[in-house]
């Protein structure tokens, strides 16, 4: 039987409420999820910036090309990198952001610039000693080419890095190429707008913290509003993606990063990162990062899991601690996903239940919520209701804003 599961807050409070009672049975939330089945809006036929050479090679030849790229950039099984090369653009930069150019480092982990072995083309790390090229380090360079898969969260820094390469090929003159990809949760906008005195590399600019746009759009915002430095404009030009719009889900196939394995945990991403500002786990250096919650010393959850130190999650918060807490695999993907909305509950029911609460938070959360007001919020006891109200005058002013920029119909 299919149904068509309702987008109520009430039902997700419920159905949450159930699968945190259900994980302590001897069914997973996967299993549990699994019982109904959601009819997945989708189009197999998109077709990336990146494919379309016809509209962007003609702006490489002849010229020399720095890439913004990772393991992300690929055009069919062929990386960017290989697929110009072949087609005879001079690729003489790699600029590459966090967790580097392979996609392998640990979340926050410095990169330091290399030389690809295949290519042998120099791989300079904006994640290192700098996260915007130097001057220096433009220098050699007439055009530079963005290419990277985003998850469409404020925090997640592929778009802090576009916006300081943008910054750069301003005060240099450099025109900037973006080739365009969908944004999977690109099909809302939710959270509180980052106010400026939160401005850092998790959060650099006032939107809030699902943006609903792709990294194409996103850019024509930064340049549009005139939010470089000093005002700043690059000489911009975006290649978008053919056969997406807004309201269809977008599987990813290559993981964007070392934790984001599955679509569940980039559906669950925007709401979970948000524990990194707590005492909270959110799975890394388990086999399910960003799908489960918990820490040592929790009463209300029976899941039991126990981070290890391994590949993209070296040394992992309470690392080779057991700790208690609830496996949320299948509720990103099968509810939060269509829901279309941040989801506070489990962030309010954990501090709630928090033996010491003065120590819940940390001082990372602010960054990442952009505002001290949701911490203040919910330590006052506010509902998820009374906040969400608190967002919408913001999100309202951000929408009139966004729609100027989209390049894709809208929800």
């Amino acid at each position: 039987m299919k149904i068509k599961v309702p987008e109520s807050t009430k039902f997700l409070h419920a159905l949450a409420i159930a699968i945190l009672l259900l994980s302590s049975t001897h069914l997973s939330t996967s299993q549990i999820v699994s019982r109904v089945e959601v009819v997945i809006n989708t189009d197999d036929n998109v077709q990336l910036g990146a494919e379309q050479f016809e509209k962007y090679l003609s702006l490489l030849k002849g010229k020399k090309v720095a890439l913004v790229a990772n393991h992300t950039s690929m055009v069919g099984k062929s990386h960017l990198v290989d697929t110009l090369k072949v087609k005879g653009v001079q690729i003489v930069k790699v600029f590459a952001p966090e967790h580097g150019f392979r996609g392998a480092a640990d979340a926050g982990e410095k990169v330091a610039s290399t030389i690809d072995k295949k290519t042998g083309i120099p791989i300079v790390s904006l994640y290192g000693d700098n996260k915007k090229p130097t001057a220096a380090q433009m220098q050699g360079i007439d055009v530079v080419v963005y290419d990277i898969q985003d998850v469409g969260a404020r925090f997640y820094t592929y778009i802090s890095t576009m916006s300081y390469v943008m910054e750069a090929c301003a005060e240099a003159k450099i025109p900037f190429i973006v080739l365009d990809r969908p944004n999977p949760n690109g099909h809302f906008v939710d959270g509180p707008i980052l106010e400026p005195a939160f401005s850092s590399f998790v959060g650099m600019h006032q939107v809030p913290i699902v943006h609903g746009m792709t990294v194409g759009e996103y850019a024509q915002m930064v340049n549009g509003e005139g939010w470089l430095k000093n005002n700043l404009k690059c000489t911009l030009t975006v290649v978008p993606c053919i056969g997406w719009k807004h309201s269809q889900y977008y599987q990813i196939t290559i993981p964007s990063s070392p934790n984001l394995g599955n679509m569940n945990a980039i559906y669950l991403y925007p709401t979970l990162c948000l524990f990194e500002g707590t005492i909270v786990s959110v799975g890394r250096g388990t086999e399910k990062p960003f799908q489960i919650i918990g820490y040592p010393g929790f009463k209300e959850g029976k899941l039991e899991f126990t981070p290890k130190s391994g590949p993209g999650s070296k040394q992992p918060l309470y690392e080779n601690k057991v700790c208690k807490g609830f496996d949320l695999s299948g509720f990103g993907e099968n509810y939060i996903r269509d829901s279309k909305t941040l989801y506070l509950f489990w962030l309010i029911n954990m501090y709630q239940n928090a033996e010491n609460k003065a120590t819940f938070f940390n001082s990372f959360f602010d960054k990442l919520a952009g505002t001290d007001q949701l911490k203040k919020q919910i330590i006052a006891g506010k509902t998820e209701e009374e906040i969400k109200a608190s967002w919408k005058p913001g999100l309202t002013k951000f929408k009139e804003i966004r729609k100027k920029y989209l390049l894709y119909a809208d929800v």
